[in-house]
């Protein structure tokens, strides 16, 4: 952890300042110690240069394991390609000048995949996780001068009202108990006229059988599923066949990406969370103005959707 990031916290437990009590420098970064609050007592341990807020990952644990196995997968730095910025301005309409210097919260960042964009883009980005992939996500990016990672639970985050310039969630809070509250709680850490952007599952037309498949495959061992998800990497071809290829398709989905890897990973990533949670565009629209968003802006991805703080 930089020591910066003392500033920028607060205990989520009651709300007060915290203070570093005991550390092991390493590189210039707290890599072990241990942060307290003098009001409450409540005390948060600092391991391998990332401060913990939670316990356990709790439900997140596929993710936990999804991150470690594909830990390089989707960052562009790392393979050499600009897939995931090109993703990340399509999808959010930001753009390099719009968040340089900017104040960012990564709201789920898994294994750093959007925040390894962001932060090259001269923003400061805070990413947080519930799942254990902060520790893949500090590998990739977490030494980086302008990145703090934290983990932490979405519900109970460690911030002031009104912290960040910018946030955005990507596929992370439909994977949480409430898709709606996990949006609400991130709200008042937005500063008033900045923009959130958020991207959550829609009710897609292949869902029907895909949820029939996860009511076996989230009782599965999901290291089983993760042999069962390599699948996806010869359906690919199968999937080209006229009318044999779009039946398959609509009663085993899986990915399609070109990149086999990909293939894998997300179709791991479909079928082995708890929560899997899906919505439609006037349903979010309407969070967001219940909210007290402006400038609603509704992306082609479904569901994309931003909006800025009024």
């Amino acid at each position: 952890m930089k020591r910066t990031m003392i500033n920028k916290i607060i205990c989520p437990n009651c709300k007060s300042k915290l203070d570093i009590k005991s550390d092991i420098i390493e590189h210039g970064e707290i890599k072990e110690g241990r942060i307290s609050c003098n009001t409450c007592a409540s005390e948060f341990l600092i391991q391998h240069f990332i401060p913990r807020f939670v316990a356990t990952d709790q439900y997140a644990d596929t993710f936990s394991f999804e991150w470690k196995k594909f830990h390089d997968v989707q960052i562009d730095i790392l393979n050499k390609t600009d897939v995931t910025e090109q993703h990340f301005i399509k999808n959010t309409g930001w753009t390099k000048e719009k968040l340089k210097g900017k104040l960012v919260l990564d709201a789920g960042i898994g294994a750093g995949r959007y925040a390894e964009v962001v932060s090259r883009w001269d923003a400061e980005v805070v990413g947080v996780d519930l799942s254990f992939a902060v520790n893949v996500a500090y590998k990739n990016i977490g030494q980086r001068d302008n990145v703090h990672i934290l983990q932490a639970d979405l519900f109970k985050l460690p911030f002031e009202p009104e912290t960040f310039d910018m946030i955005y969630s990507i596929g992370v809070l439909h994977h949480t108990p409430d898709t709606r509250a996990a949006f609400k709680s991130l709200v008042p850490l937005l500063k008033k006229g900045g923009e959130m952007a958020i991207f959550v599952y829609h009710f897609g037309e292949y869902c029907y059988f895909s949820d029939i498949w996860r009511k076996i495959t989230t009782r599965l061992p999901y290291k089983l599923v993760y042999y069962l998800s390599t699948i996806a990497i010869p359906l690919y071809y199968i999937h080209k066949i006229p009318i044999l290829g779009l039946g398959l398709q609509f009663l085993l989905p899986t990915a399609n990406w070109l990149n086999w890897k990909w293939r894998w990973l997300d179709t791991f990533d479909w079928y082995t969370p708890k929560y899997q949670n899906k919505h439609t565009y006037p349903e979010v629209f309407k969070w967001f103005k219940e909210e007290g968003f402006s400038e609603i802006e509704i992306f082609e991805y479904p569901i994309f959707i931003r909006g800025k703080k009024g």
